[in-house]
């Protein structure tokens, strides 16, 4: 089967919580404000196969210099299948370029995006005020 991946692709409410749930991110728990955040991304990439959404990806950005990826999550049944990857192709595709591309990533996600060339920004600290117990 193959994995169709697209820019900008309608996202239903059922399917976005069920694939936040899969992976245990709190934003879960917020489903208007979640829709809302990834409805009003300067781009939001899926993964389906026969229609079933299997990951998403989005971007914060100016438009010219800086992007930010916040969120990127694959349904954790289709994990290691190169779904991730093609996601986050299709947003360096659109960002080529830029002077700046960010993200945070922890636990084993630190050696998924070393592998598309991200790397530890000089000596910089992440930081956040969070209001969630997990992602």
């Amino acid at each position: 089967m193959t994995v169709h991946i697209s820019l900008d692709d309608a996202i239903g409410e059922a399917e976005v919580l069920a694939l936040y749930q899969a992976n245990q991110w709190s934003s879960a728990d917020k489903p208007q404000q979640l829709l809302a955040a990834l409805r009003n991304s300067h781009s939001l990439v899926t993964a389906r196969r026969d229609g079933r959404l299997l990951g998403l990806g989005n971007a914060i950005s100016d438009g010219h210099l800086v992007v930010y990826y916040p969120h990127m999550l694959v349904h954790p049944e289709v994990q290691g299948q190169g779904i991730g990857r093609l996601l986050m192709n299709a947003l360096q595709a659109r960002y080529a370029g830029f002077h700046q591309q960010m993200l945070t990533a922890d636990g084993r996600a630190i050696a998924f995006y070393e592998g598309l060339g991200f790397s530890r920004a000089g000596h910089t600290q992440s930081m956040w005020i969070y209001a969630g117990s997990e992602h």
